[in-house]
């Protein structure tokens, strides 16, 4: 529940956001020097490339959020097999073997997105963020195909 009001307040501050880009964007270009010009112009490009920007991270959050609670009410979340570091990532030891039987898992059933979601929790557990947000956005896709 906090994160969808942490969510809620993004998508307002990015309304305000918007909104006040806009005007300055307005104002810059109303005076008219090459410098305000210039700004202008640029509040106009980067304001919506960060609202798009933002607009995509919460559709994946929400995307993410959606299929793991789907996976954990079938009882379909990868279990905890090995100790874990206080900041919850699984040991460097016990990381390589593990990410390695998600993958072959998940590249044995490449239309199942129960298999790559796993795999993708498995990755983040073991720090490797990039991949895992690669693998629950292919989850994503599979998922809605």
């Amino acid at each position: 529940m906090m994160s969808r009001i942490g969510v809620a307040l993004m998508g307002a501050a990015l309304v305000v956001y918007l909104a006040v880009a806009v005007w300055l964007a307005v104002m810059f270009l109303v005076v008219g020097t090459p410098v305000s010009i210039g700004m202008g112009v640029a509040l106009v490009v980067l304001a919506p490339l960060g609202a798009w920007a933002l607009i995509r991270e919460m559709q994946f959050g929400f995307g993410a959020d959606r299929l793991g609670r789907v996976l954990d009410s079938e009882g379909g979340m990868p279990p905890v097999e090995t100790d874990l570091t206080p900041s919850g990532r699984i040991a460097r030891a016990d990381a390589d073997p593990l990410v390695e039987r998600y993958t072959a898992a998940a590249d044995a059933a490449p239309e199942d997105w129960r298999a790559r979601y796993r795999l993708g929790v498995v990755q983040d557990a073991a720090g490797r963020r990039k991949d895992a947000r690669a693998s629950i956005r292919e989850a994503i896709r599979l998922e809605r195909a």
